[in-house]
């Protein structure tokens, strides 16, 4: 018998791994129930055959999976508003940032199974950088979470105190690399492209950058070092951004949404 998932909170990263699994073909839209305030915004979802609420208590009952989707400022009022009407073999899924398994049980009793999973919203081209963690009483639920993410990207299975540092890193660090394909295509616009030319060469480039990376299973610099000659234009390239803190903005800016993530559910 298929699962049926119940998404409360179904925005950005609610309807991208839903979107997600459908496109994997192990899902489909009757499967899913999908809650949000203004339903109005699911109502496209309804005509696939999504089943819609704007109800969080009708939409996780009778369900076997909860995927929590909502800001972290919103998950206690959701928690009080579900907790009487999850059943006891509900599997419940976080996918909040800075909100932790002992946070969740104190507020709906220490019975329902928690797992916390952090994806990115690639997770709807299913190429999703998803880690997952529970604590050692619900650790035989692991694998079920992991099959279900593995369809949406690759995963990792990681010890609770090492999320925060997976939000800054994967959910937001693919904000990070938006930008830094954003700024490569400005660069080409610069120098001789259209936008819309420099737009499609940078993020390709992205793309075959990372690709090398794992398809080879090589470092950084070991792929840097093959296409860096002495005196040429790649190092003097490169030389000039380190000059401009290339390199330390951007791990400060991991550092800082890992520190923001922290802090997020206070």
């Amino acid at each position: 018998m298929k699962d049926n998932i119940s998404i409360v909170g179904a925005g950005n990263l609610g309807l991208s791994l839903v979107k997600g699994l459908v496109e994997s073909g192990e899902f489909t839209p009757q499967q899913f129930k999908l809650s949000r305030r203004r339903i109005e915004k699911l109502n496209e979802m309804a005509k696939t055959g999504y089943h819609i609420f704007n109800d969080n208590k009708l939409a996780v009952e009778n369900t076997s999976i909860v995927v929590l989707a909502v800001l972290p400022q919103k998950i206690n009022e959701v928690l009080q508003e579900i907790k009487n009407k999850l059943d006891p073999d509900t599997l419940l899924i976080s996918l909040v940032s800075g909100v932790e398994i002992n946070n969740i049980s104190s507020i709906i009793g220490d019975q329902i199974p928690i797992v916390r999973a952090m994806p990115n919203t690639a997770i709807s081209i299913r190429e999703s950088m998803t880690c997952i963690t529970t604590i050692q009483k619900w650790e035989h639920h692991l694998d079920k979470v992991k099959s279900i993410f593995d369809h949406v990207g690759e995963t990792a299975i990681i010890n609770e105190e090492k999320m925060t540092s997976a939000t800054a890193l994967c959910a937001c660090g693919i904000a990070f690399f938006l930008r830094s394909i954003r700024a490569a295509s400005q660069g080409g616009n610069e120098i001789d492209f259209h936008a819309s030319e420099a737009l499609k060469m940078a993020a390709q480039t992205a793309k075959g950058a990372a690709s090398l990376l794992l398809e080879n299973n090589s470092h950084p610099e070991d792929e840097i070092d093959k296409v860096t000659s002495p005196k040429g234009c790649t190092i003097a390239g490169l030389n000039e951004m380190e000059h401009n803190g290339f390199s330390s903005a951007f791990i400060k800016g991991i550092t800082i949404s890992a520190n923001k993530a922290k802090y997020l559910y206070e």
